[in-house]
């Protein structure tokens, strides 16, 4: 007997390996060992239907199992609290610390006569916002850079709109680690916008958002999966995202629960979810803000309203 067991030995060629981690791994997570690259080619061939359903298996379990909890960033660093979502419409960031505060926390700073940062209470001009926010890019910071990223393809601040120069600096925040870079790089693949449009790359972005926490990405990798009529696996992301209390996600569960497809313990289980989840972020600071920003949101549409019609 030579003491080496099945998993020690090449699936192909039968050679014996006292030291296993010199074989080489199935790529697909099937119980195969190779003893070189060659023999793992040769196997693949008798195997490859199972690799590859194997494979889309695994990576499914991970998609669905990971991102069930916001990541630190989409929390106000002054209460501490989930900034409600859409995030974009709760909160902002100032470019002398890039951090994201809710509309409360500010709204609540400005009533006690604190006009600067409400974080980290720099007063500083438009100039010196130039001069922090760049100094933050050159250091690699990937919230700056993802920062920089929008001004470039909203055409804000000092900035002329620019979707490709954008989207180099998406590339390099996902890089350095930013979620929300893969979130709008997915957005800008999807679209074409500043880069050509690969539906592809545009998911796979999406995806590593979305298994990190990100809620709006989940929501578009639902919306993606139903435009294809893969509703049972557009529930399954939309279920995540409005748990975490994505209103949208909600009401598209409510619009395919009441088109047959989800059913009624899903939607259950979503509703419940995001009441709790909403209830969670609430505070008498945000709930004053709302509505601060409720007028300001009005006064915003009736002014577009009005340009229209003088159009």
């Amino acid at each position: 007997m030579s003491g080496i067991s099945i998993e020690d030995c090449c699936a192909n060629c039968g050679k014996e390996l006292r030291d296993s981690s010199k074989l080489e791994n199935c790529t697909a997570g099937r119980p195969f060992k190779y003893c070189s690259v060659d023999c793992q080619n040769v196997h693949l061939e008798q195997h490859k239907t199972a690799c590859e359903k194997r494979a889309a298996e695994l990576h499914d379990e991970r998609l669905y199992s990971l991102g069930h909890e916001r990541p630190e960033e989409d929390f106000c660093p002054i209460c501490t609290l989930p900034i409600p979502l859409p995030m974009a419409r709760h909160s902002g960031a100032r470019s002398c610390c890039i951090k994201l505060v809710c509309h409360g926390c500010t709204c609540a700073a400005s009533a006690r006569g604190m006009l600067n940062c409400p974080f980290c209470r720099a007063s500083v001009d438009g100039d010196e916002h130039a001069m922090l926010a760049q100094k933050r890019v050159d250091a690699k910071d990937p919230a700056a850079v993802e920062w920089l990223a929008r001004r470039y393809f909203f055409g804000e601040v000092w900035l002329e709109k620019d979707a490709s120069r954008a989207v180099e600096l998406w590339t390099e925040a996902a890089e350095l680690g930013s979620i929300e870079a893969h979130y709008n790089l997915g957005n800008r693949y999807w679209n074409g916008e500043g880069v050509s449009q690969d539906r592809v790359k545009a998911v796979r972005h999406l995806e590593v958002a979305a298994m990190k926490g990100n809620m709006a990405a989940r929501c578009n990798l639902g919306d993606s999966e139903r435009l294809y009529g893969n509703y049972e696996r557009a529930v399954l992301h939309y279920l995540i995202a409005a748990k975490q209390g994505d209103t949208s996600a909600l009401e598209n569960i409510r619009d395919i629960f009441m088109g047959g497809v989800a059913t009624k313990e899903q939607y259950a289980e979503a509703l419940k979810g995001y009441q709790a989840s909403v209830e969670e972020m609430k505070s008498p600071d945000r709930d004053w803000a709302n509505k601060i920003c409720d007028i300001a949101y009005q006064e915003i549409e009736d002014r577009r309203r009005r340009e229209r019609l003088q159009i």
